[in-house]
């Protein structure tokens, strides 16, 4: 898992079949201070009714999004799992 801030939605007018059931966000991966790591930012699909502005733990591998989702053929990479409300380090 990982942590990382909800930049926003993802609208789309047309999506594959695997995608249409889900609301999906743009989210940056961030570090244990809340800091940007830098690296690229992720579509996922929101397993968790994040919002703008959230820090989130998602998962980022294929398989284990699929089981997660309970949808073995969705062509989905990451998943917010939750919301960190706080943390302590």
């Amino acid at each position: 898992m990982k942590l990382a801030k909800v930049k926003g939605n993802i609208v789309s007018t047309i999506k594959t079949e695997s995608h249409q059931r889900y609301k999906l966000m743009l989210v940056e991966p961030v570090d244990q201070h809340g800091a940007s790591l830098g690296g690229d930012t992720l579509i996922a699909a929101d397993g968790s009714q994040a919002g703008t502005g959230d820090t989130v733990l998602i998962v980022e591998e294929g398989g284990s999004v699929r089981q997660i989702l309970g949808n073995k053929d969705a062509a989905i990479d990451a998943v917010i799992v939750g919301i960190v409300d706080t943390w302590e380090g």
